[in-house]
């Protein structure tokens, strides 16, 4: 009995897009949008803005003619194109502050009708406080957590993304970790 084939590679469907395979770019799409969107939209605390730079994210993508450099995945090199592009419209725009920005989550999900309307305030409620717990991390530790969550990266790639060390990226998510922990653990205001 033959082997089941393993998927290929992001780097494998990045050649073969640019060989003109465009169902290629398709899994490629499929496999990574959902992590990309929620980093940026977690990050950049704006939903507007996380679409705009993930639209561009992915046009940078397609313009580009360079690979992955070095040991880099290609998942590490779309988040940064993703993370640079978010700078760049930073940079563009101003100061930037995200945290006196608010994202409600709740506006872009689809309800389950099996749930009765307790349920959906203590989920809406439980939503609430993690968002507002991971705005009060600070910034370079929310931006590991996050790369780590919906990145699905690994610590030495997330130490290239960024361009901190090892132990500090270590460091930022063991502190993030434990203040979220604690952040949650509190009582909630009845």
């Amino acid at each position: 009995m033959p082997a089941a084939l393993d998927p290929p590679s992001d780097e494998s469907l990045l050649a073969r897009y640019r060989n003109g395979d465009g169902a290629s770019f398709e899994a490629l799409y499929a496999r990574h949008r959902q992590g990309l969107y929620r980093f940026l939209v977690s990050l950049s605390n704006k939903a507007e803005l996380a679409e705009e730079v993930f639209q561009d994210t992915w046009l940078s993508l397609i313009r580009s003619t360079t690979q992955p450099q070095g040991r880099a995945s290609f998942r590490t090199w779309l988040f940064q194109i993703a993370r640079n592009r978010l700078i760049d419209h930073w940079r563009k725009h101003g100061v930037h502050n995200p945290l006196h920005d608010s994202y409600d989550e709740q506006l872009h999900v689809q309800p389950d009708d099996t749930s009765g309307p307790e349920q959906q305030l203590s989920l809406s409620r439980d939503q609430a406080r993690l968002d507002a717990a991971l705005q009060a991390l600070p910034e370079d530790q929310r931006e590991v957590f996050l790369l780590r969550l919906h990145g699905d990266l690994e610590l030495p790639q997330i130490a290239a993304l960024t361009g901190a060390p090892l132990e500090t990226v270590k460091s930022r998510l063991r502190y993030a970790q434990q203040k979220l922990q604690r952040l949650l653990a509190e009582e909630v205001p009845a």
